[in-house]
C-alpha cells in the first residue's frame, strides 16, 4: 500500500500509519504528504517511522495547494514546529508524491492499494497525468465522504472535511471509474479511542506508542473533547481485515460549486459501480484488533 496522509493535524493521521506498520499483512511502500504545509507533514512522518525503527519507508512530499488554487486552506493551523523543519533526521526523499504513486502503480500493476487519508489532491492529479493509474491499481481506500445513510445518519454533517477541502479532487477520483472502497463518517464516527486506550499507549514500553499518547492528549486539548474518532486507522484496518466495514456498491456524486463550504458526496444504490459505501462497522472488533497490534511488541 501507499498511504497519501495529512498528517500533522487530526492525531488519527499518525494512529493509521502506526497501525500500518504494525501490520505484518501490510506491505508499506511509502508514506505521501498532502495539503498544507506538505514539508512540516512529510518530516512528522518520518519522525514517526524512526520512532517503529522503519526508516527503510520513504516519505514523498506532495501538492500543498488545492487542484485548482482557487480555495482557501482551512484547517486548525496549529501543526508547525519550526525546529523539525531544519533538524537533517527528518529528512525525506527528493521525489515528488505524485511521481511517486504513478511511478509505483504503473510498475506493480493491481498489486498497490492508495490509502487515501486526506484531501484527494495527489490522488486526483495522478489520475489526470496518468489516466492508467485508475485501470491499474488494485483499489483506492478512502477515508472521506458521508452519505448519512446509516442508522446514525440523522447526527452526522452533510459536509466531510477531506472531500469539501478539495471537492474537485474528490470529484475526480470517484469519477475515475477505479475501485473505490469509501470508509466515510457514516462509519468513521462510531470508532472512538478514548482515555481507557490513551493510558495504555502511554504506558508501553514502545517510543511510538508514547509519541502517540502525546499526540492524542494534544488534539484533545485542541479538540475539546475526551475522545478521537478513529477516522484514517478504519479506512487502513481494510487492508487485513475487510470484514469490519459493511459496504454497499453505489455512484457517488460530488456536489459543489465556487462557495466555501462545499463538496456533498450524494450517494445512490447502483449494482454496477465500481464504488463501495461503508454503511456499517464492527466497532469493538476494530477496537480491539486496533489495539491488540499497536500494542504488540
Amino acid at each position: 500500500m501507499i498511504l497519501d496522509t495529512d498528517i500533522g493535524t487530526d492525531v488519527d493521521d499518525a494512529l493509521a500509519l502506526a497501525l500500518a506498520l504494525k501490520s505484518e499483512e501490510i506491505m508499506l511502500k511509502g508514506v505521501t504528504t498532502a495539503y498544507g504545509h506538505v514539508d512540516y507533514r512529510a518530516r512528522v512522518a518520518r519522525k514517526l517511522l524512526r520512532l517503529c525503527d522503519r526508516e527503510d519507508v520513504k516519505v514523498y512530499a506532495g501538492i500543498g495547494a488545492t487542484l485548482l488554487r482557487k480555495r482557501q486552506l482551512i484547517g486548525y493551523g496549529h501543526e508547525v514546529d519550526e525546529e523539525m523543519l531544519t533538524d537533517e533526521r527528518y529528512n525525506y526523499e527528493s521525489m515528488h508524491a505524485v511521481d511517486f504513486i504513478i511511478d509505483t502503480v504503473l510498475k506493480n500493476p493491481h498489486q498497490i492499494t492508495l490509502v487515501c487519508i486526506a484531501p484527494m489532491t495527489n490522488i486526483a492529479a495522478a489520475i489526470i497525468r496518468e489516466p492508467k493509474v485508475a485501470e491499474l491499481v488494485k483499489r483506492i481506500v478512502l477515508m472521506g465522504g458521508v452519505t448519512r445513510l446509516g442508522d446514525n445518519g440523522v447526527e452526522l454533517p452533510f459536509l466531510e472535511y477531506n472531500v469539501k477541502c478539495d471537492p474537485e479532487s474528490a470529484s475526480v477520483v470517484f469519477s475515475s471509474k477505479a475501485p473505490i472502497y469509501m470508509v466515510g463518517l457514516d462509519v468513521t464516527t462510531k470508532v472512538k479511542l478514548t482515555e481507557k486506550e490513551q493510558e495504555l499507549l502511554a504506558g508501553s514500553d514502545q517510543p511510538l506508542n508514547r509519541e502517540l499518547a502525546k499526540l492524542i492528549t494534544r488534539w484533545q486539548r485542541l479538540s475539546g473533547k475526551d475522545w478521537c474518532a478513529m477516522h484514517d486507522p478504519l479506512a487502513v484496518s481494510l487492508l487485513f481485515d475487510p470484514s469490519l466495514v459493511k459496504f454497499r456498491k453505489m455512484d457517488v456524486q460530488v456536489e459543489y460549486d465556487h462557495r466555501h463550504p462545499s463538496g456533498q458526496t450524494v450517494a445512490v444504490a447502483d449494482a454496477q459501480s465500481t464504488i463501495h459505501v461503508g454503511l456499517e462497522v464492527e466497532t469493538d472488533k476494530f477496537m480491539d484488533q486496533l489495539m491488540r497490534r499497536l500494542l504488540a511488541n
